[in-house]
């Protein structure tokens, strides 16, 4: 632009300058010109630089010709066509002529839009009213891979928002947006602000709405339905496929996992060592952000309404029956429980992550939940606890060589791998024997770290042994008996035995002083007429001993003397052998 065109404004300052007494080169200087304008200006031969458009063009236009025939035309005829899609069509009808017009196609087609296009969509600014709604919806972190453990951990998050304040709640969820999810996460955002709004809004979930719902039936589902009554809520939901609707809470998931991601990197780790510290860091994130509006979520919870002395149930109750593998079947997911429970009836309660287990109003066992992932997904899966099982194995030892479960039984993966180096060092029956024996150890010690290392060294070793595993263990403790005290008793009265006469020992002194009982049928004296098994002796007499023969008839139970009853002829003896009529 030439340098003798003057902004208005800047010969109003020069002159302004000028009549307080400035020098020409001061109030060129504060004007901002240069002191040969502000002598152009004192001339009267400066000129104005105009304000106007301007009508004409500095230089050809790019797609003259074309944009009139040919271009408009196309945006006339249909006005949702883009930029792009006109300026391809450009390449293709003047190949090697309009390569370097798609920003001019592109403003050209945003001006005509401007001024001939269809009228877009308005944004109306709501007026949000303290305690009015709550905006509830579960989100996906894409990009960014959480692990537990080392291990890839799938899951959404349930978020809760209060539209006034915006106050919010954020929970980890395993699985997908089920009404179980829907129904722990709401409770627990409600127990964590204090209250209850009057509406909660949700987006079309299949876990709350029926969808397909025919004529004369009711949107909500059942569960849903009961869910917001317990709690005073009416439910809302927004026009489907119009997320906007709830751009209250849709804004805050990108708000969010953008604060998830930076916290993150800050960590410097995506790993936790378990799901409570994962929770844990969300809600430490979660809290930093409601900090900011805690003024205005003060003021919000007056208007929340009291919340109810007990929750709804946010679990789905089913009965199962434990089979005789001492495992029961929930979602085609096979559960091992303890064996104790075989042909028992469970109810069983099923949350988002974990079951429990109830026989009557006692609950006996709870159970991580199994899930299966991927693009593949495995219709049926297994999760098999050892210690369910460990003491019929242990009774058992080669089930566990053709068991189905074997890979399940084994904890992770470093027993897995000691189960193979097993099977390439030892026969299959000792293998099974020392594994088994292992698994028991680490069941009933709970030692299954400790037990891993003892056989990688021993096994690398080759010095592996059933006992000095059980040893080790301190299984083959030797217990102390308890001392004995045996007292020989006098042997003179067998003596009676050879003499056919009883012997008398002397009385003790407590036999003294008791009255001698009288002779009874049944203490009666040894019968005279009894013959005596040897002759009898002198003391110390050295004769030797003539024992008497005993017919082998007076022995048999039940019968007289020999020849006492009739004569019996026997029976003639048959060909059949006496071995063959025994069966």
């Amino acid at each position: 632009m030439p340098g003798h065109y003057i902004k208005i404004h800047q010969v109003n300052v020069y002159k302004r300058a000028r009549k307080v007494g400035c020098t020409q080169e001061d109030s060129a200087q504060i004007a901002g010109i240069s002191e040969r304008s502000g002598s152009r200006i004192e001339q009267g031969v400066h000129q104005l630089k105009s304000q106007g458009h301007r009508e004409w063009r500095t230089r050809r236009d790019p797609l003259e010709g074309v944009w009139e025939l040919e271009l408009e035309p196309l945006l006339q005829r249909e006005p949702r066509l883009e930029a792009t899609t006109l300026y391809e069509y450009l390449l293709e009808q003047h190949p090697g002529k309009y390569e370097q017009t798609l920003r001019t196609v592109q403003r050209r087609v945003q001006a005509w839009k401007a001024i001939y296009g269809e009228p877009k969509e308005v944004m109306f600014e709501l007026r949000h009213v303290p305690g009015g709604v709550g905006q509830s919806d579960f989100t996906e972190l894409k990009g960014l891979s959480i692990t537990i453990g080392g291990k890839p951990f799938e899951h959404l998050l349930y978020h809760y928002r209060l539209v006034y304040s915006g106050w919010q709640y954020v929970q980890v969820i395993q699985g997908g947006e089920s009404f179980i999810g829907l129904s722990e996460g709401l409770q627990n955002a409600l127990r964590a602000s204090g209250g209850a709004p009057k509406q909660h809004r949700t987006d079309s979930l299949s876990a709350a709405y029926r969808n397909m719902a025919g004529k004369g039936r009711k949107p909500l589902t059942r569960f849903y339905e009961e869910l917001c009554a317990h709690y005073s809520l009416q439910p809302t939901r927004n026009n489907t496929g119009i997320a906007h609707e709830n751009g209250s809470i849709e804004a805050s998931h990108g708000y969010f996992k953008r604060r998830l991601r930076q916290g993150l990197y800050l960590r410097g780790s995506v790993d936790f060592d378990s799901l409570e510290a994962y929770q844990g860091f969300l809600e430490e994130l979660t809290a930093k952000l409601n900090s900011k509006c805690s003024k205005k979520f003060a003021e919000e919870q007056q208007h929340l309404q009291p919340l109810p002395r007990y929750r709804y149930a946010d679990y789905e109750e089913i009965t199962v029956r434990v089979s005789c593998h001492s495992t029961i079947s929930v979602r085609c997911i096979l559960y091992s429980v303890p064996s104790r429970l075989v042909g028992r009836q469970l109810r069983v309660h099923l949350y988002h992550d974990h079951l429990v287990g109830y026989l009557g109003q006692e609950q006996v066992v709870q159970l991580p939940r199994q899930r299966t992932h991927g693009s593949a997904k495995i219709r049926r899966a297994r999760c098999i606890n050892y210690r369910h099982v460990i003491g019929s194995l242990r009774r058992k030892p080669r089930a566990f060589l053709y068991c189905t479960w074997q890979q399940e039984l084994l904890p992770n993966e470093q027993w897995r791998d000691l189960w193979r180096q097993l099977e390439r060092q030892f026969d299959l029956d000792s293998a099974a024997l020392l594994i088994v024996e292992a698994l028991y150890i680490a069941a009933n010690q709970d030692k299954e770290a400790a037990v891993a290392q003892y056989l990688e060294q021993h096994l690398q070793k080759g010095s592996l042994t059933l006992s000095g595993l059980q040893g080790h263990f301190q299984l083959l403790e030797q217990h102390r008996l308890p001392p004995l005290s045996v007292q020989q008793h006098e042997l003179s009265p067998y003596d009676q035995l050879l003499t056919g006469q009883p012997t008398t020992r002397p009385a003790t002194p407590a036999q003294q002083c008791r009255p001698e009982p009288e002779p009874t049928a049944e203490t009666s004296a040894l019968a005279p007429h009894a013959p005596p098994l040897a002759s009898p002796r002198a003391a110390g007499h050295s004769t030797p001993l003539v024992l008497r023969s005993v017919l082998a008839g007076t022995l048999r139970v039940g019968g007289g003397p020999p020849g006492s009853g009739p004569h019996q002829t026997r029976p003639p003896r048959g060909q059949t052998p006496h071995w063959k009529k025994l069966f």
